[in-house]
Formats: structure tokens, C-alpha cells, sequence
């Protein structure tokens, strides 16, 4: 290109600049554009499902740049963080609402206080990347790298709450979501987050036209290598399925309000027979499995049985969903001899013994337990006031005619590289759930997507009970293989496909991702010394 075309495009590009950037100078006009571009990416997620939205990373990583200071670059992290996590997560407040004489004052809280929380985790990025850099690819690699880190760090520390990470946009496109076997969760987000922000750079004076298109060449490169390569990996065919063994998956739909009802309990418990009848015709049966094939398992979610089951309840009642030589798993919640109570899925022969009990260990902050409980005079969302007791951790566990099984109660699934004990390597993951706390919202679509995420990462299929939707079955790809709506009542049919042999993240974890992080501000700092073209 000629020097003086060169020159009228820097030049015409640092006209564009100040003038956004002088509008951004004025304190309320850059607050609501950071805020609103924060909230639209929520847009990106499922529901949804618009991704181009999350491009609104592109504001953040120019807001960062024109802020005066760190500290405002940090600012505008906040702005965009809570924008986004109020969006993502408005539907909190549903399970507050669901007995709003005890929790309805907490709804401030829930809409606006945990978005404000999770938000400094953006702000810190925000205010660390502005530091490393502020022009240039220098500064989107600094940004991009924070940003995934931060993500990372929100995902375990206090307990962790990696929702509505950044890959999860890709649920609609199977072809992107293969990498996470690669690169888990976290380091799909890291590059997603690497192309949603790309654009600023061409807002930015200091790229220079050769960083731009190398970025922006990068970019391309890295997702269509990516998307070809899990194109590539996904069969063209089902995935092979284990000999004889046909799930029968049951969603009661029951209303929140009404699953702890005294008067309404043995009407729920008849409706969850009857939808597990051998006899009975499913809803919804996957290809792959017969008419009149009878189920060899039956499972039910999260605290289907709304009875607290103690030693010596009697389970014969349950015995007759239990199929012929197979079992049922069902949710409830489960005291022992000593007086704690636990969230746990029981597995039941037909002769309505118990043949193990595994006890949910992730909880709920405030929704099972409630931290600091001598400080805090709170009783726990979920229906009475003693804290749940964790379990030990994950666990697979043996079932008579079937692969060894981990199961993973409602919010444990969110959580990558910790749905599966290392030491025994299951053949599927089992996920009963309870979303009905959070209505028709989109809610259960992302906590969907989410555990559709875990069979990637691990090459697991996975099977997912939820009282009022959304139930599933999925291959180790993630793909559906039949699947109940949100408030529909039935029952699904399907065969349980095959594991694949361990991933690569199954083996290392998060290693590769931290790796990737480290490489990338080290690839920032080099920039900043070498300065961009």
C-alpha cells in the first residue's frame, strides 16, 4: 500500500478514535455504553444464542484503552461484568420467589448483589491487563489472557461459580465445542475471548494495519482450525451403544410450590410410577431403541422423592419402577444415623433394598448451607431450616447390567475437571436435577448447556433427570439423543452410547489452559517491549 494511503488511514482512524474517545471521556455516557454493551453479550449465551453479542468484549478491551488510569480501566471492568451477570443470571431471583413470605427481601441481593460480587473478577482483569499493556496487540492479548484467568479464578475461589463461562456460547455449534476435550471450559473461553475482542483493534491507532491483520488472520485461523477439527471428530453415525441397556429418564413436573405439599407428596410419587411402568409408552424415544423395548434403568431427578429417607424408611413402595434385574435411581433428601442430612441420589433393586446412596458434596452457598451460620441468622433457601451435610467427593459407583456411574447432583455438574473420581474413570455421568426453582427463565437452558459441556470435556455420555426440564441424554459429543422440553411431563427412551477413551483434558485438566494463559501474557509483555507495528 502506498505511504500516503497508509497515512490517511491512520489518520482517519485517529479521527474516529477521539471523537469515540471523547464521548467516552464524559462519565455517564462511557458508564452506560460499557453496562450495555456488557449486557447484551449476555445475549450471546443459550437461550439466546445470538453469539455475534459477545463481541461486546470489543468495547470493554477499547473502554480499557481510552480509560485515564488503571483504576478506571478497572471501572469500566465492573461496569461490563455486572452488566453481563445481571443479564445471565436475573434468574436467581425465581428461587427466591418460590416462598417469597421467607426470601423475597433477598431478591436485591440476588439480581444485584451477586452480579457486583462476580463483577470485580472483570474489573480485576480489567485494571491487571491495563497494566500490562494499553495499546496495540499488546493489549488484546493482555486483556484476552486477564480475562480468562479471572473467569478461571471465579470458578474456584469461595467455593467457585464458573456459570456462564464464554464457551458455553458455542452449545448451538457442536463442531466448537469438540475443543473443549482438548482444552476444557476454560481454555475454550480463552479463545473465544481472544476473538470477541479482536475487533477494538481496529479502533486502535497504534495496531498499525499489519497487527491488525495478523490479529484478525489469528483469530480466523485459531477458531476455523478448532471447528474443523472437532467437524472432523464428530462421527458421521451414532456413537456405539452399550448391549442391552435402554434408560428410561422420567420428568414429573412438579412445581417448586407444590413438590413439599404433605397432601400432594403421594400424588407426585404415583405420577413418577405410573411414567415408570414398564407397560408404559415414553413420551419421547430416542433412534436406536425398539418399540415395547423395556427400560433396564430408570432415573428420576433431584429430590423427586420429597421424603426425607432415613435408616430404617421402608423403599418397597418405590419397588415397582424398578425394572426387571435393573434399578432405579432417584433423588431425595437422605438423614443418617447421626442426624445429618444430606442431597442424595439412591440407587434401588427390585426387592427395595438399597444398593448405595451417593450424598451431593458441592452445595449450594445460601441455597443447601448457609456459610458462617453463628454470624449469619439465615436458613437455607431450599424447604426447611437445617444445613445439608457435603459428601465426599466425586465417585463412581457400580449398577448391576451397566457402566460405572458418577453421578453429579443439579450444580455439581458446572464445575470442569471435578465430575469424575481420577482414580476409576466412569462410563457415563448421571446429572438429577431440580431447575423448577428457576421457573421458564433461561435458567435451565444454560445450566443445560453447561452439563452438555462436561460429556464433551471428559468424553462421557451423559444422562440428565430435571423435574420440570430440561432431561436429556447425550452422546460423549454432546449430542442429543433425545430430550424432554421445559414443562413438559413423560418419560424418554434411550440407549446409553459408549464411553470415549480418556480425553486430553481428562488426563491433564486445567494444566494446558493455565499453560496457555502464561504464554500469552508472557506473549504480551515480549509486545510491549518490542512495541506494534
Amino acid at each position: 500500500m502506498p505511504p500516503s494511503r497508509v497515512s490517511q488511514d491512520r489518520t482517519a482512524l485517529a479521527v474516529t478514535d477521539s471523537r469515540l474517545a471523547a464521548i467516552l471521556a464524559r462519565p455517564w455516557p462511557r458508564a452506560f455504553a460499557v453496562l450495555l454493551a456488557g449486557a447484551l453479550s449476555a445475549a450471546a449465551l443459550p437461550p439466546v444464542g445470538a453469539i455475534p453479542a459477545l463481541f461486546g468484549v470489543a468495547v470493554l478491551a477499547w473502554a480499557v484503552r481510552v480509560a485515564p488510569t488503571a483504576r478506571g480501566a478497572a471501572l469500566a471492568g465492573w461496569l461490563w461484568g455486572f452488566g453481563y451477570h445481571v443479564a445471565g443470571l436475573y434468574w436467581i431471583a425465581n428461587a427466591l420467589l418460590v416462598d417469597g413470605a421467607r426470601h423475597g427481601w433477598l431478591v436485591p441481593f440476588a439480581v444485584a448483589g451477586l452480579p457486583a460480587v462476580f463483577a470485580l473478577y472483570v474489573a480485576a482483569a480489567a485494571w491487571a491487563a491495563r497494566r500490562l499493556a494499553r495499546t496495540g496487540v499488546a493489549a488484546w492479548l493482555a486483556l484476552a489472557g486477564c480475562l480468562a484467568a479471572a473467569e478461571w479464578l471465579r470458578g474456584h475461589l469461595f467455593t467457585g461459580f464458573p456459570w456462564n463461562l464464554p464457551a458455553y456460547v458455542w452449545d448451538p455449534v457442536p463442531a466448537l465445542l469438540q475443543p473443549a476435550a482438548l482444552l476444557g471450559a476454560y481454555g475454550l473461553s480463552l479463545v473465544t475471548l481472544l476473538a470477541a475482542a479482536a475487533p477494538a483493534l481496529w479502533l486502535d491507532p497504534a495496531t498499525g494495519r499489519r497487527g491488525r491483520l495478523a490479529a484478525a488472520a489469528a483469530c480466523l485461523l485459531l477458531l476455523g482450525g478448532l471447528g474443523a477439527w472437532g467437524w472432523a471428530r464428530i462421527p458421521a453415525g451414532p456413537a456405539p451403544a452399550v448391549d442391552g441397556v435402554v434408560l428410561r429418564v422420567v420428568q414429573g413436573n412438579v412445581p417448586q410450590r407444590d413438590k413439599w405439599n404433605p397432601t400432594l407428596k403421594p400424588r407426585h410419587v404415583l405420577r413418577y410410577l405410573s411414567l415408570s411402568a414398564a407397560g408404559a409408552a415414553p413420551t419421547v424415544r430416542a433412534a436406536g431403541v425398539a418399540p415395547g423395548a423395556a427400560p433396564t434403568l430408570v432415573v428420576w431427578p433431584e429430590t423427586a422423592v420429597a421424603y426425607l429417607i432415613g435408616p430404617e424408611t421402608p423403599l418397597t413402595g418405590l419397588a415397582g419402577a424398578v425394572p426387571a434385574g435393573g434399578s432405579l435411581l432417584f433423588g431425595a433428601a437422605r438423614e443418617d444415623a447421626e442426624g445429618r442430612v444430606y442431597n442424595s441420589v439412591l440407587a434401588l433393586a427390585a426387592d427395595g433394598t438399597l444398593r448405595w446412596a451417593y450424598d451431593k458434596a458441592h452445595l449450594v452457598p445460601f441455597g443447601e448451607y448457609v456459610p458462617l451460620r453463628t454470624v449469619l441468622p439465615l436458613d437455607p433457601i431450599v424447604q426447611g431450616s437445617r444445613d445439608f451435610t457435603p459428601g465426599s467427593g466425586p465417585a463412581t459407583l457400580d449398577l448391576p447390567g451397566l457402566p460405572p456411574v458418577s453421578p453429579l447432583v443439579c450444580y455439581e455438574a458446572i464445575f470442569p475437571g471435578a465430575v469424575a473420581n481420577p482414580a476409576r474413570r466412569p462410563g457415563w455421568l448421571l446429572n438429577p436435577t431440580n431447575d423448577a426453582w428457576y421457573g421458564r427463565s433461561s435458567g435451565p437452558y444454560q445450566h443445560l448447556a453447561i452439563t452438555r459441556m462436561r460429556a464433551v470435556e471428559e468424553g462421557l455420555p451423559v444422562v440428565r433427570a430435571a423435574n420440570t426440564g430440561i432431561s436429556f441424554v447425550a452422546d460423549p459429543y454432546g449430542r442429543t439423543l433425545a430430550r424432554l422440553g421445559l414443562g413438559e411431563t413423560g418419560s424418554l427412551d434411550a440407549p446409553l452410547s459408549r464411553a470415549l477413551p480418556p480425553t486430553v483434558y481428562s488426563r491433564i485438566g486445567d494444566l494446558g489452559f493455565l499453560l496457555l494463559v502464561g504464554i500469552l501474557l508472557a506473549a504480551t509483555r515480549i509486545g510491549r517491549i518490542r512495541g506494534d507495528e
